[in-house]
């Protein structure tokens, strides 16, 4: 019976054996997809981690918040509008110097052809009468051109003190209009 016993008993110790081989294969199997599962465990943990969109925030952290904000800003936005405002300012008052320009340059175009019309004709006049003189006085045709010269002379002098004038009373007026518009803005 020893011989029977020791026969199964080794029968029984090869399936014991063989039966571990099996589970060894299956857990070193299993511990190599566990480490591959680990290996990417940085990764998945930051997939997996969740993000909070919503943070409650006590008032008086978020009022302390705003006003470090507001200390750190303030400046820079209150120089960057004075800047906005002065550059506005500078470009109104280029505005208005342009269309006084635009203003006088048209009273100039309109004066220019009104006057030389009447210069014109003051001037045919002029010489209308100094026909007369001339032919009355025998003067000689050299004084006639000087008599033109001198009409066409004080034709132009006259024309640019009318320029002045309307010059100057354009000035007066852009003067008026930014005394309104710094009282305006003071008030």
């Amino acid at each position: 019976m020893a011989t029977i016993t020791t026969s199964t008993g080794a029968a029984s110790y090869g399936d014991c054996v063989a039966a571990l081989r099996t589970s060894l294969s299956f857990l070193s199997s299993s511990v190599t997809t566990l480490g591959n599962g680990v290996g990417d465990y940085p990764r998945l943990a930051a997939v997996l981690k969740s993000v909070r969109h919503y943070e409650l925030i006590p008032q008086p952290a978020l009022v302390a918040a705003e006003a470090s904000l507001r200390d750190e800003i303030g400046p820079a936005i209150a120089t960057l509008v004075s800047r906005a405002e002065a550059h506005v300012a500078r470009v109104e008052r280029r505005i208005d110097a342009l269309k006084a320009r635009s203003e006088l340059q048209q009273g100039r175009l309109y004066s220019t052809t009104s006057t030389t019309s009447a210069s014109t004709t003051a001037v045919n006049n002029n010489n209308n009468s100094n026909n007369s003189t001339v032919t009355s006085s025998k003067r000689t045709p050299l004084s006639k051109a000087k008599l033109a010269a001198e009409a066409k002379h004080k034709a132009r002098a006259r024309e640019a003190l009318q320029y002045s004038v309307e010059r100057l009373e354009l000035e007066v007026l852009q003067k008026e209009r930014e005394l309104r518009k710094r009282v305006d803005a003071t008030a």
